[in-house]
């Protein structure tokens, strides 16, 4: 095909594709990505969904087989370079074997603040139900929990300093891109303000008119059932990492604390699965 700025590449270490080394070193990825203003969008339809979102592409890079189904997506973006090389360089460069089409990096967006991404949220007309992400360290949950919520048609996201990033690669991959959908962004302060300058983030919710329900098993917890029986108007659902689950300071801030009712003798469950089943319980028309 031709692209004006189609480059072959044979040397795994040209400096020019930076954005794609080390795909596989989680540590070093999670730290470049936000630090380069960076993410990797991974498979063509995973692309097509974060430029049909509004995102920018820095370059792309793909195998030659890769450049006739992608054509369109290259020629409609010709200010970013399309770097073409052999399957065994591209392994070289990402780490993996790129059996999914083709990889972006792409301009990692401003995040808004939380009063204007739930004011913009449902539309124009504010969210009325959004999920709180606190500390949930895997990505793999993380993009799980954003397609549940894109499924479900929870209008926001919002994710603790702490939580695993959105935008990293499997986060992207296992949401099947949804989280270009879904709009979200990090809330500061969480739960409870750092100092008296700031105003916390459960008492931030509130303010914003949102009643605050906590996920955990607690001996004053409701079920899941009487809240969805009568549900507030506004709802943050608010679900914890994994393993330890809530911290007890964001108990303590909620206004409620809710349970799914469950039998078999489970007491809890994963994460993802549990955001599923109270997203699907608390939804709205």
């Amino acid at each position: 095909m031709n692209h004006p700025a189609l480059v072959r590449v044979t040397d795994p270490a040209d400096p020019r594709l930076h954005d794609y080394t080390g795909l596989t070193d989680v540590k070093l990825r999670t730290v470049r990505e936000p630090a380069e203003g960076l993410f990797m969008a991974e498979s063509s339809n995973v692309i097509r969904r974060a430029l049909a979102a509004g995102h920018r592409p820095r370059s792309f890079l793909m195998a030659d087989r890769w450049l006739e189904s992608m054509a369109d997506v290259l020629a409609e973006h010709p200010e970013a370079p399309v770097y073409v090389a052999d399957e065994p360089v591209l392994e070289q460069i990402t780490g993996f074997h790129l059996h999914r089409g083709a990889l972006a990096a792409m301009h990692r967006p401003v995040l808004p603040d939380v009063a204007e991404l739930l004011g913009a949220a449902r539309d124009g007309a504010g969210a009325r139900r959004v999920a709180v992400l606190e500390d949930i360290v895997d990505h793999t949950n993380v993009g799980a929990i954003f397609r549940s919520a894109a499924a479900l048609g929870v209008d926001a996201v919002l994710v603790t300093p702490r939580c695993a990033d959105p935008l990293y690669r499997r986060s992207v991959r296992v949401s099947m891109g949804t989280v270009f959908q879904v709009p979200w962004t990090r809330i500061p302060d969480w739960p409870v303000a750092s100092d008296a300058g700031h105003v916390g983030g459960a008492d931030l919710l509130r303010g914003l008119g949102f009643a605050v329900a906590a996920l955990a098993l607690s001996d004053d917890a409701v079920s899941l059932d009487d809240l969805a029986a009568d549900p507030p108007e506004r709802l943050a659902l608010v679900l914890g990492a994994e393993g330890d689950g809530l911290k007890p300071r964001t108990v303590a801030a909620a206004d409620v604390v809710v349970k799914i009712p469950m039998a078999g003798a489970v007491d809890s469950l994963n994460v993802a699965a549990a955001s599923a089943v109270a997203f699907w319980a608390t939804r709205t028309a």
